[in-house]
Parts: structure tokens; sequence; C-alpha cells
């Protein structure tokens, strides 16, 4: 139940992330910038300002605003919620593998820490 909770959850977040991108990337074509050769392309350097009314740049300043605070509240909280459910990649495969077997000790010298020399003796 809880999963299912935290599924719907995430689910909405997403699609509340990518309504609030679309409507934000709306939101900066729609402004004219200070270079008016891309807002000619969309109907004049003044098309905004005739949908919007004489004080589009202050709504569209405050709107622009307010979905940029929503997108990186939005950012953040996917980034919550997904680290929350994941494990690390590492540990999962450490989980999967099995331990390798020692066929044989090797005898190590205590004081050095480095494995005892085979003594060279010829072969009869």
């Amino acid at each position: 139940m809880k999963k299912v909770k935290y599924r719907l959850m995430f689910t909405l977040l997403v699609v509340l992330h990518i309504f609030v991108s679309v409507l934000l990337i709306g939101a900066v074509l729609i402004q004219s910038g200070r270079g008016a050769a891309t807002a000619n392309i969309f109907g004049g350097a003044r098309a905004a300002e005739n949908v919007f009314g004489a004080s589009t740049p202050s709504i569209l300043n405050r709107i622009t605003t307010v979905l940029a605070a929503l997108f990186i509240i939005t950012s953040i909280s996917l980034t919550i919620f997904a680290g929350k459910n994941q494990r690390s990649v590492i540990k999962r495969s450490l989980k999967t593998l099995p331990a390798p077997a020692q066929e044989f000790p090797v005898p190590v010298n205590p004081t050095t820490a480095i494995p005892n020399p085979v003594p060279n003796t010829p072969a009869k």
C-alpha cells in the first residue's frame, strides 16, 4: 500500500514537472527579449503586448518567476524521491555475485605481512 502511494505521488510529480517545464518554455518564448530579431519571427516584437495588454512585461516576468520557482522545487523533489527509492548499484551487484572460493591458503609471515618465499630447490 505504501509503495503504491509512493509511486502515485512520484508519477504525479513527474507529470507536474513536465507541465511546468512546457509552461516555462512558453513563457520565456512569449517575452520579447533585448534582441527583437527572435520576436519578429513570431509576429513582431509587440505581439505579446497585443495578447496580454499594456502591462505585459511585469505580468510575464511574474509568471516566469513563479514557473521557474516551481520548476526548481519539482526538480529537487524528484531528486529526493528518486534517491530514496534507489539503492547503490555496487551494493546490489555485490549481493548477486557469489563469494569467491579460496582454493588453498597462502601462509603469511605475521611480522612482514608478505607471503613466505618458496625455497629454491632443484628438481631431482
